[in-house]
């Protein structure tokens, strides 16, 4: 509905605002953390429908930007958190950001596979590339760690499409299918360029899956660790002092890293239509929505309420004596009336059990939710009140 319609429609918004506010125990709202194991909603994938390319700058900020409550909030959040953490939550048509820690550089892992498929779509938009485009994907292709992919591979491989490598990447988060694709476009530096051209701050890119893993475990990458358990032996050979060192090196520098604020800005950016074709940019927010991967992350703090859609990109690193180097989750809310937030929690290193991490990306996204039906309440009232 249109705000300036919002007095003649008043007994629609109030129907909608009672059923937002009746979900917000569930989302972790107004300070309440949800239980673990509550159940997310499930992953919506219904086509987006997304702003066309802008043709100029996004508008400033509105005076008074975010409510103190999110940001009080936030940074209570981020300060009670065991571990590292970033924390930044944007307001994709106001412009205003709110963060916690928003300017370290922490490990993306597989939140990268967001920037490999926007520059597979860049590629494919300029003509470069066609989706439906056949490939081979080889045994020398096979990478470490999630690769659900590497079951067709067989000794011969497989051939299939661009636009399924790129739905296996951004879904299931498969790092034969991502890659693939990372290889077929350039290289990092073909991601590393995107970034250059569209002058996207705050991220990094690292060498590709096989030398990032085995760097932060302490190895040198050999194409035989690709298959079975080899790179578990060759993992669990080294010395304890020797994994500690790889994995502090890391940790301090992260050769993937990525700010809070530098991902939010970016989602932004994509979702205002600013990254890739109209076209591009519905595929990427669609595919998005439709990832099955960490439902209790922050997916576990969105409303089960109708029109509240969610896409995301999720990650997780290495596990060494309990030391977990990244446990990320970064994606776009769309609220029943059409306002997107870009939200982001990136855990750089923590040793806190995994309830625990899913708790504060649930509660991070749950006052998200709160600071929306609450400025709509207040807009809701004083359009009520200026009817009177």
């Amino acid at each position: 509905m249109r705000w300036k319609n919002l007095a003649r429609k008043s007994s629609i918004w109030r129907n909608a605002l009672f059923a937002g506010l009746l979900a917000l125990p569930l989302a972790g709202c107004a300070g309440v953390i949800p239980q673990a194991g509550a159940q997310p909603s499930a992953p919506v994938s219904a086509p987006y429908v997304a702003p066309p390319p802008a043709a100029t700058p996004a508008p400033a900020p509105p005076v008074g930007g975010p409510s103190r409550q999110l940001s009080d909030a936030i940074t209570s959040l981020g300060s009670a958190f065991s571990g590292e953490v970033g924390i930044a939550v944007r307001d994709v048509e106001e412009g205003w950001t709110v963060s916690w820690n928003g300017e370290r550089f922490l490990p993306q892992q597989s939140v990268s596979k967001t920037w490999v498929a926007m520059t597979v779509l860049d590629q494919v938009d300029r003509g470069e590339m066609s989706l439906d485009q056949m490939v081979s994907v080889r045994p020398e292709h096979a990478v470490v760690f999630h690769q659900p992919m590497l079951a067709r591979m067989g000794n011969s491989g497989f051939e299939a499409p661009i636009r399924e490598l790129f739905t296996q990447a951004m879904t299931r988060s498969d790092n034969l299918a991502n890659d693939r694709l990372l290889w077929l476009a350039g290289g990092p530096e073909a991601v590393r360029a995107y970034f250059a051209r569209n002058n996207l701050e705050g991220l990094r890119f690292g060498p590709g899956e096989r030398d990032l893993q085995s760097g932060i475990a302490g190895l040198t990458w050999r194409q035989s660790m690709a298959r079975g358990r080899q790179f578990y032996s060759a993992r669990s050979a080294l010395s304890q002092s020797v994994r500690q060192a790889a994995m502090d090196r890391y940790l301090a520098d992260p050769v993937d890293g990525a700010t809070a604020n530098g991902m939010v800005e970016a989602l932004a950016r994509l979702v205002r239509g600013e990254l890739l074709s109209e076209r591009s940019t519905e595929l990427m927010i669609s595919t998005m929505r439709a990832s099955r991967t960490g439902p209790q992350r922050l997916r576990g703090g969105v409303p089960e309420a109708s029109g509240w859609q969610f896409g995301h990109k999720t990650g997780t690193g290495q596990n060494l004596n309990g030391m977990v180097a990244g446990y990320n989750d970064v994606g776009i809310v769309t609220t029943p009336d059409g306002r997107n937030y870009a939200v982001a929690v990136l855990i750089g290193n923590t040793r806190v059990g995994i309830p625990e991490r899913q708790r504060l990306m649930q509660a991070v996204m749950g006052q998200v939710v709160s600071h929306h039906l609450r400025r709509r309440y207040e807009l809701f009232s004083g359009s009520n009140r200026g009817s009177n």
